[in-house]
């Protein structure tokens, strides 16, 4: 569910005109929804009601101050994979003993920030990582709490390049590897294995991979508490889909905590949960204009504002994104298929390709929805294009929460040395 509907004709988010926030910030611009968000985030925390479960939103699926602060207030941990994501929880109020430490690449800089700060826990992603970190840690006189992300070698995920749970992805420590990693964590000094995390991919909408690979995470954890292994949490990642078209119908968060419920009973853990897209994701739009119509012998091009440096989703995923025209479209209206292309100068600069839409006119503002994830997070400055402005919408008001930078904001951290003038 989201919170964008036409109100007499006009597309707007929750009780505001989408047309006059167009009008004031400008476009390109992504507006977020907070009644969308706060909603998605409850209706989450609802499904998992009387289970000792921690909510960590995965900071990267939008990591703006006014999101993050958004869902702090309905009591949402953070998931973070960089420090640069571990300050932006943290100044968003987002308490650290609610931080969890994902990613691949952890500096050594980074652990020692996340130490300071006293974060949940640490997800470890190789052996060469958790020594590391036990040298770090034992340095500043601390024990680390750490999780041994495993890959199960369960295929699962939206796009290929969402996929994180097969043998040949460069995510986990590999499933025969992990009983050995344990016995290493209890040798090493200044670290503590508390849980086993375990994640396969994104954007997906059926629970069986998902239930396959929690079975056989839940095996592994009984058998490394035989083995005298004290582990009190299950960090499960995230990955629940959203419906990006009208007719998708992914599984809804009651049945995924039914079977997580169901896979875990009798165990005793606390389980972790890094949810992104699927709170964000039907949250957020991206706003752009329409600039000229190009005639091909085979095709009409729709060139808009927006470009993949703006929304990177269809050109890295050849993902789907519905577009809605801002004045709804009248019963006689005529329409037309367009391939819907962005002004940035590379072929994947491509929007939706034989898109059938109400006639669009240069100056006519569209919609591209379910683009709060994923967003303006993978947004660049490339062809030297401003980042889009950020807005959000509280029922009848709304904030730039994001300003568009200007060229001079754009080239500030950039110097000409003396020998070039």
């Amino acid at each position: 569910m989201h919170h964008f509907s036409y109100q007499e004709g006009r597309l707007c988010c929750e009780q505001v005109d989408l047309t006059r926030i167009a009008d004031e910030a400008g476009t390109p611009v992504y507006v977020y929804s907070k009644a969308t968000l706060t909603r998605h985030a409850r209706v989450l925390a609802e499904a998992f009601e009387h289970t000792d479960c921690l909510i960590a939103y995965s900071v990267k699926a939008n990591g703006n101050l006014a999101v993050l602060r958004t869902l702090a207030r309905e009591g949402c941990g953070a998931d973070v994979v960089s420090g640069g994501e571990l300050r932006r929880a943290l100044a968003a109020g987002i308490p650290a003993h609610r931080i969890v430490f994902s990613g691949v690449g952890k500096t050594r800089s980074e652990m020692r920030l996340a130490l300071d700060a006293g974060i949940h826990q640490f997800n470890i992603e190789s052996a060469a990582e958790l020594e590391v970190l036990s040298e770090v840690s034992a340095g500043q006189g601390k024990v680390a709490p750490v999780a041994v992300r495993v890959n199960p070698d369960v295929a699962a995920g939206g796009h290929p390049n969402i996929s994180t749970g097969k043998a040949g992805d460069k995510f986990g420590v590999a499933w025969a590897q992990a009983p050995a990693l344990y016995d290493q964590i209890k040798a090493l000094p200044a670290v503590e294995a508390v849980g086993v995390d375990v994640h396969i991919g994104s954007q997906i909408g059926d629970l069986g991979p998902m239930r396959l690979a929690f079975e056989k995470t839940v095996g592994l954890v009984r058998d490394l508490r035989s083995k005298g292994h004290a582990l009190s949490r299950l960090d499960l990642g995230g990955g629940l889909a959203i419906p990006y078209r009208s007719e998708d119908e992914p599984a809804p968060p009651k049945a995924y905590a039914d079977m997580i419920r169901h896979v875990t009973k009798d165990l005793e853990l606390q389980v972790i949960l890094e949810p992104g897209r699927v709170i964000a994701g039907n949250a957020g739009i991206l706003i752009s204009e329409v600039l000229y119509r190009k005639p091909a012998p085979d095709r009409t091009f729709l060139i808009v504002d927006a470009g993949m440096n703006d929304l990177l989703r269809p050109a890295l995923y050849q993902a789907h994104h519905d577009i809605l025209p801002l004045i709804e479209a009248g019963p006689e209206a005529s329409w037309t298929s367009f391939d819907v292309v962005g002004p940035i100068c590379e072929s994947t600069d491509k929007f939706a390709s034989g898109r059938r839409l109400p006639d669009p006119a240069p100056g006519d503002r569209l919609a591209f929805m379910s683009s709060g994830a994923y967003g303006a997070v993978l947004s660049s400055q490339y062809n030297a294009r401003p980042l889009a402005a950020e807005v959000l919408v509280d029922g009848d008001r709304f904030a730039v929460i994001r300003k568009r930078p200007s060229f001079e904001e754009m080239i500030a951290l950039e110097h000409v040395p003396d020998w070039l003038t």
